[in-house]
């Protein structure tokens, strides 16, 4: 299934949901070599990613972007067999976190436990509950601007138990292609097997929206999950940021 269209569908699905959420603040640039995108007031997205393999003629204007523009993460797509990440390794980077993308084919349904509610978020109060619980999960802000904003082309949905709001999940579809992002559960909720009923919620969810893959990027934490539900592992994300002075 490692087909060389589902990695540059990975990365697509993944880069234009930044750039979505990104339009409405006028916050995507672009140049020949690479994009950015930083929302003030928000953790998400803040990523600075390149059209073609990193070169050394590359990060003078890499660097000077990434220090007038704190907070910038730069994801590093190991696909081109070419080691060039270690330019990054040699030139004041450091790795914040690691990720695999993954895919899915969605062929089948799964069964549900029926123990979770799921709302999609569609309005100022909903979108203010989502953006308090989403860092307790994830450690960093989304911005509830960013979901008044989007959420008629981003699906945000909120995970209650017993209508207590526990969990976060988004859905983003490109093409035939459904990218599964946001996915977690506050910290006092983990190990209860809800994760993974999200995650079949959302896959399912994905199959009545017509999407023949279901495209993600998992952490160390979610990970067995996945491979649990049947997603094979693309490539290696390997996240930079500039290492402090």
């Amino acid at each position: 299934m490692k087909h060389i269209n589902l990695i540059e569908d990975n990365i697509n699905n993944l880069t234009s949901l930044w750039r979505t959420v990104g339009a409405p603040f006028l916050s995507c640039h672009k140049n020949q070599t690479f994009e950015y995108c930083k929302i003030e007031n928000s953790g998400w997205p803040n990523k600075l990613w390149l059209h073609e393999d990193i070169t050394k003629r590359d990060l003078p204007e890499i660097i000077k972007t990434m220090q007038s523009n704190l907070g910038l993460v730069l994801p590093y797509w190991d696909i081109f067999k070419t080691k060039s990440y270690e330019i990054l390794d040699a030139y004041g980077f450091e790795i914040k976190t690691e990720q695999v993308a993954m895919a899915l084919k969605l062929d089948q349904k799964f069964i549900l436990q029926n123990n979770l509610s799921f709302k999609k978020i569609d309005n100022e109060q909903d979108a203010k509950i989502w953006a308090n619980l989403y860092p307790a999960a994830f450690g960093y802000v989304i911005s509830k601007e960013i979901l008044i904003h989007n959420h008629n082309k981003v699906h945000f949905y909120l995970v209650c138990l017993e209508n207590k709001p526990i969990g976060t999940f988004i859905l983003f579809q490109t093409e035939n292609n459904i990218g599964i992002h946001g996915v977690g559960v506050t910290p006092d909720m983990r190990r209860k097997g809800f994760a993974e009923e999200i995650m079949k919620f959302a896959l399912n969810l994905s199959i009545d929206l017509k999407a023949d893959y279901a495209l993600l990027q998992a952490s160390a934490m979610g990970k067995d999950i996945y491979t649990k539900l049947g997603f094979e592992d693309l490539f290696i994300i390997k996240n930079y940021i500039l290492r402090a002075l």
